[in-house]
């Protein structure tokens, strides 16, 4: 029987203890040579992409460049997602290898003891992280001609405490028992392709969604739920009637089910509420878990700071406790 992957010395090809031992300065290197590969690492400015630059770091402050071209100031964060960064380098390397270690996710509380910081700190650079991964999804399309894809859904949010007394108690599978706060998140899984998750109100609102990132000729494969009827209009499409069995005549939906798998655990066993404003980057960070299974922890690391530095700074968490912006 042959070994699974995340067994094999294949899947361990950083460890925690050599990042930790890294210095404030090799982390800066080694984040400089990913943000800037054609120049081996030699700044380049964001602004104007000058080359032509000067050193103007502070005392105790990190490396500082001004460009010659048109006189502005930059660091190796600058207009990436930790722009204005006010920890080590080093310790944002940390959290990414931390992250990337986890196989169902990271909570923000375990997050801030293994790096010292606040808990705020934790959870904001958390889904910093999160939101660079899910930059890597950005405008995807998948299946095609000959491919397949699964499709399905699942509902996350809305928690109701049940009551003390048994005769208090509600059927909280009811609309009219609910309070509104559950949402479902809808995967689109092509076969050995890419995760696309997105989060609706109902399984039926994803259609429009469903449509635009599925290409023409894909064969479709869904469960039962009559939302998806409507796909057969535009799809090929295979239903598996998950009363019956999970896999027959070919017939399954086992990739759509294994993205939940990972992405209840992960709620149940780290993060315990994911929910609201926060549940579609959750989403993307078990999708992208998913898709890169397979690959070391090392490059795991590698793809994440890449991600994090070719992304602009942070949409949902630039000056979050500050309330400049709202999640």
């Amino acid at each position: 029987m042959s070994q699974h992957f995340l067994l094999s010395p294949r899947a361990k090809t950083l460890t925690l203890a050599s990042v930790m031992r890294m210095s404030n300065q090799e982390a800066e290197t080694m984040f400089a040579r990913i943000r800037w590969p054609a120049t081996d690492g030699a700044p380049v400015c964001p602004n104007c992409a000058g080359q032509a630059v000067y050193d103007v770091r502070r005392p105790n402050g990190p490396p500082r460049w001004r460009c010659k071209a048109c006189n502005k100031e930059f660091t190796v964060t600058s207009g990436t997602l930790f722009a204005w960064h006010k920890m080590p380098v080093q310790t944002y390397l940390s959290a990414i290898a931390v992250a990337c270690n986890e196989v169902k996710g990271k909570s923000a509380l375990a997050l801030s003891r293994d790096l010292g910081t606040s808990y705020k700190t934790a959870f904001v650079l958390a889904h910093k992280i999160r939101e660079a991964m899910a930059n890597e999804m950005k405008g995807e399309r998948v299946g095609g001609d000959g491919e397949t894809v699964e499709i399905d859904g699942g509902y996350f949010g809305g928690y109701i405490k049940p009551s003390n007394l048994k005769e208090n108690r509600r059927d909280r599978r009811l609309a009219k028992n609910q309070n509104g706060k559950r949402r479902v998140v809808v995967v689109i899984r092509e076969r050995g392709g890419s995760t696309l998750p997105a989060v609706f109100k109902s399984e039926s609102a994803a259609l429009g969604w469903i449509t635009s990132h599925v290409a023409k000729g894909t064969k479709v494969v869904a469960d039962e739920a009559p939302s998806w009827n409507d796909l057969h209009a535009k799809y090929e499409v295979a239903r598996i009637d998950h009363q019956q069995a999970y896999s027959l005549n070919g017939v399954y939906s086992n990739g759509a089910e294994s993205f939940f798998s990972r992405l209840r655990r992960a709620e149940m066993g780290h993060h315990h509420h994911v929910a609201g404003p926060y549940l579609i980057r959750y989403a993307q960070e078990s999708a992208w878990r998913e898709d890169k299974r397979r690959v070391s922890n090392g490059d795991q690391v590698q793809m994440a700071v890449s991600l994090a530095l070719a992304s602009r700074p942070s949409v949902d968490f630039c000056g979050y406790w500050q309330r400049h912006k709202a999640a």
